[in-house]
């Protein structure tokens, strides 16, 4: 059987090993010059292919439509990834939070093992797609730069809108949406945020603190770990996650509630011990400017932020701070207040959220409910998880349901 796949990331990649695996004449088209080229970006270059866990905390991770990618995930587990690349001489190793790298940290070495895999198919490269050939509901082919092919079975791994450079350029939307596909509002899905007045504070990196995100005072998100000022707002691992929860509230690329970010500074302390311990340090230092002391509790570059949110002067000893300011201080510690304008853009994102309505594709084999013949799997679906591996497992997974169910 002829099987085109249009798309070589990792889905794309993925799908066309298994069906060339099983027999399957295959043609996989990319209209970049190489194969993976997003996929040399992902995790900083190190691609963090999976997580190793099982499948519950994978659906747990999901954000939307989990239950769609039930019957794949069961189909192709992140065991079963782990297998695939070290099986085909690619050694991994799992880091914090069960992430799964290659152990050279290379990306390009996951991209080197779908390669050997490929060996059996069919490439083009620089080649575009301009149409999926469709019949009577039944698809049949490609039209692309280099002529018409036709086959069997068309598979779309076209991936989302973010990072356009890499390709991602949105061109199986169109294709699903000629077909009568609802296409579910794309947004930028594991992004920085942009907020007001963190230019000052672009590089800074803070551990062990916690984010709190409110929508309206109603808190909808919150995560201790790692996080990043840059120039125009905030980012790192436990912000890109947060950009999952609030997507909920940014509709036509504005927010419907009040959004604001509160980071506890010392979630290991609670008020009353840090209360303790400005006590003891206002009664040893009583001379001291405020804004010295809180150097032993935090940053330097935050404690501007703090003091202002406290209304506290700079300069002023801590022998005169009130118990009302001492309250302020606390409260800034524990809550330090940044209103979120808006996310970042979406060719920023590291996935795009939204994608094909899952309601019209089979979620055991990814085929189109409204064109037999055709499939879409990957990122173009509307399926989002969190940081940490998911988001690939799920493509990996929904590649391996589609391909593994086409018979000869």
């Amino acid at each position: 059987m002829k099987c085109v796949v249009v798309g070589a990331g990792p889905a794309g990649m993925m799908a066309s090993c298994i069906l060339s695996k099983n027999g399957h004449d295959v043609v996989l088209i990319e209209k970049n010059e190489k194969l993976g080229k997003k996929l040399y970006i992902t995790g900083k270059g190190r691609c963090n292919i999976t997580n190793n866990s099982d499948r519950e905390t994978i659906l747990n991770n999901i954000v939307n439509n989990s239950k769609f990618a039930i019957s794949s995930l069961s189909k192709f587990t992140p065991q079963d990834t782990i297998n695939f690349f070290e099986q085909n001489g690619t050694p991994l190793k799992t880091e914090r939070g069960n992430r799964v790298f290659p152990q050279s940290d290379k990306s390009s070495d996951i991209i080197k093992c779908f390669e050997k895999q490929l060996k059996n198919v069919q490439i083009l490269l620089n080649t575009l797609v301009q149409e999926i050939l469709v019949k009577d509901n039944v698809a049949y082919g490609v039209k692309t730069t280099q002529g018409d092919i036709l086959a069997d079975k068309i598979i779309v791994a076209t991936g989302g809108v973010s990072y356009p450079l890499t390709g991602s350029t949105g061109d199986g939307y169109k294709w699903a949406k000629k077909f009568g596909h609802n296409i579910v509002e794309l947004k930028p899905g594991l992004n920085g945020l942009v907020a007001n007045n963190t230019s000052v504070l672009s590089g800074l990196s803070l551990k062990n603190v916690k984010a709190n995100i409110y929508a309206d005072d109603k808190l909808i998100y919150s995560e201790f770990g790692e996080m990043l000022f840059t120039h125009k707002g905030v980012s790192g691992p436990i912000i890109l996650s947060a950009c999952s929860f609030i997507n909920k509230y940014y509709i036509n690329k504005r927010f419907n509630k009040n959004i604001v970010l509160k980071i506890d500074l010392k979630p290991a302390l609670n008020e009353e011990t840090i209360q303790e311990r400005l006590i003891k340090d206002f009664s040893s230092k009583p001379n001291m400017d405020i804004k010295n002391l809180l150097a032993e509790y935090m940053p330097k570059a935050l404690i501007a932020f703090v003091l202002n949110q406290a209304n506290i002067s700079n300069c002023k000893k801590c022998n005169s701070i009130s118990k009302e300011e001492r309250g302020k201080l606390i409260d800034s510690i524990k809550n330090l207040k940044f209103i979120i304008k808006d996310i970042d853009k979406i060719e920023f994102a590291i996935i795009t959220s939204g994608g094909i309505d899952v309601k019209q594709i089979s979620p055991k084999d990814m085929q189109s409910k409204l064109v037999s013949n055709l499939y879409f799997i990957g990122e173009i679906l509307d399926v989002d998880a969190l940081t940490g591996g998911f988001n690939l497992q799920f493509a990996l997974s929904s590649a391996f349901a589609c391909a593994s169910s086409i018979n000869s």
